[in-house]
């Protein structure tokens, strides 16, 4: 069953915004009870991670490592593409475009730390993630 797409704003260049609770709204609305969500993120310089969401720490980390990982400006060599935002297109490969989660009595069977955040990588951007829920 396919579910309303979520739009999403996005502050900033580089963020992690959690979209934990508004995919479980998406679930409740459609009293989907067990199975498998799948998200995805149909944007090549965005994706989506299952992240810890308790400590903001760790999404900073998270996006300064991928910075360090992938600089807007590479160390050796020059990217090519004309738009200017090629690391973008590299983070968003490496993190991916889609997330598979187990639903179980209506909910998440997500850790007690964890939590689903988009990624973006060229923003601010109003993005979408769209959802597909498969009963069990």
């Amino acid at each position: 069953m396919l579910l309303p797409p979520l739009e999403i704003e996005t502050p900033e260049r580089r963020a992690l915004v959690e979209i934990t609770d508004r995919i479980r709204a998406a679930l409740s609305a459609a009293k989907a009870r067990s199975g498998v969500l799948v998200a995805y993120c149909p944007h090549t310089t965005a994706g989506l991670t299952v992240q810890e969401n308790a400590d903001p720490d760790v999404r900073r980390d998270l996006l300064l490592a991928l910075e360090n990982a992938v600089p807007r400006t590479p160390v050796r060599g020059a990217y090519h593409h004309a738009e200017g935002n090629s690391d973008a297109h590299v983070s968003a490969s490496l993190v991916g475009s889609s997330v598979t989660l187990l639903v179980e009595g209506g909910d998440l069977l997500l850790g007690t730390w964890q939590g689903v955040f988009l990624c973006e990588f060229d923003g601010p951007r109003r993005r979408r993630v769209q959802l597909q829920f498969l009963a069990g």
